[in-house]
């Protein structure tokens, strides 16, 4: 299928606001309101943990979520119907699954809207790093976008980069 459509600014950042939305809305049952655009490097500073879905086919690149530990913990808790201490008896690996769903249902819903346009890709695995001061490396060419969000009173960035082949 030939793209119909151009992939514009305001695309994507309906796309990822409508990813985000439906996600946080359904798995997290909480209100999630876009706070800004960014266009300066990004202050990861309060980011301890990154987690990453790429996509490839027409189009090629990736969504990045980062946030805190307290959104990890919470958000975790939301989607499993577990208290802080239930997750923290059970573990790093419950946060991490339950993040790298949240990022690979936003993922999908930016990749949809991509296909929705007419450039086809498919969905990797998702995957998490903790830590500090994370770099993310910007692929030559592509278009990067970083969104700043608020979900219950936490903060996290959407950092979107992609490529048209």
């Amino acid at each position: 299928m030939a793209a119909t459509k151009p992939i514009d600014e305001g695309m994507i950042e309906d796309s990822i606001v409508r990813a985000l939305r439906n996600v946080c809305e359904k798995m997290i049952r909480s209100e999630v309101k876009l706070l800004r655009t960014l266009v300066d490097p990004i202050d990861e500073t309060g980011y301890h943990m990154m987690s990453n879905v790429g996509f490839a086919g027409s189009v090629d690149g990736n969504v990045t979520l980062y946030l805190s530990d307290d959104f990890a913990i919470f958000a975790t808790g939301k989607v499993l119907g577990m208290s802080a201490g239930e997750i923290e008896m059970h573990g790093p690996d419950v946060v991490k699954d339950a993040i790298g769903e949240i990022t690979n249902m936003t993922a999908g819903g930016f990749k949809n809207r991509l296909c929705d346009l007419g450039y086809p890709c498919k969905l990797s695995l998702p995957y998490i790093i903790r830590g500090r001061k994370f770099q993310m490396s910007t692929v030559k060419d592509a278009t990067r976008r970083v969104f700043e969000f608020d979900c219950a009173g936490h903060r996290l960035l959407a950092d979107i980069q992609f490529k048209v082949d």
